[in-house]
């Protein structure tokens, strides 16, 4: 979770969890969103990743597949062209050809459930290392979600960028990476840049980007 980086300072997916942390975080995808996606769902070339699954575990512990609970859920968002290497990089290691393939599995090449992601990822261990024992995966979403609100657009625009449901979700839901998204989208660009260049004059870097929900 810490440094997904070569020594060029640009982001690489050296596991085949970063890329997903990557576009959790910078993507604001819901965990049941991200465990959805096939190579069919990103574009890689227009920077974009669409939304129109998800999966839902149950109780029984079956996992089921279906579009998302509302209709501004499904939704295309754009990728930060900081991470793009990193997602272009985890489609060539760890990615089958076929276009229905998931882009995250788990060791057995089925849908990614959480379990299985915490113990891949030893994310206890690691949350702890960094001094955020109380950290959960949605916190991930959720500092996308604060850097995005930090670029001065506007609430129906981000309300559209998180798949968030409200009286106009009709209209929101319709709404392509276009206009204020793009906008959006190079806020968060400009943002990591700077924090990569920030973590490259100072080994120490400031503060990390993970923001509890709390």
């Amino acid at each position: 979770m810490a440094d997904d980086r070569h020594r060029t300072g640009r982001l690489h997916a050296r596991s085949p969890l970063s890329g997903l942390r990557l576009l959790a975080t910078f993507a604001s995808l819901r965990w049941g969103e991200i465990t959805a996606l096939t190579r069919a769902d990103l574009d890689i070339d227009a920077g974009t990743v669409r939304v129109r699954l998800t999966y839902v575990e149950r109780s029984t512990g079956e996992l089921v597949l279906g579009p998302p609970k509302s209709k501004a859920g499904r939704r295309i968002v754009g990728i930060p062209q900081a991470i793009i290497p990193a997602i272009k990089e985890h489609l060539q290691l760890y990615v089958k050809p076929e276009e229905g393939a998931l882009i995250f599995t788990g060791v057995k090449g089925g849908p990614m459930r959480r379990s299985g992601f915490n113990k891949l990822a030893g994310w206890m261990e690691a949350a702890r290392a960094i001094g955020v024992s109380g950290l959960h995966f949605h916190d991930l979403r959720h500092t996308g979600n604060m850097i995005a609100a930090d670029s001065g657009a506007g609430l129906k625009d981000l309300m559209t960028r998180m798949g968030h449901d409200n009286v106009r979700a009709a209209m929101i839901y319709q709404h392509a990476v276009r206009g204020a998204d793009k906008l959006i989208t190079e806020a968060i660009d400009k943002h990591l840049i700077g924090h990569e260049r920030a973590r490259d004059d100072d080994e120490d870097g400031p503060p990390g980007l993970l923001v509890p929900a709390g």
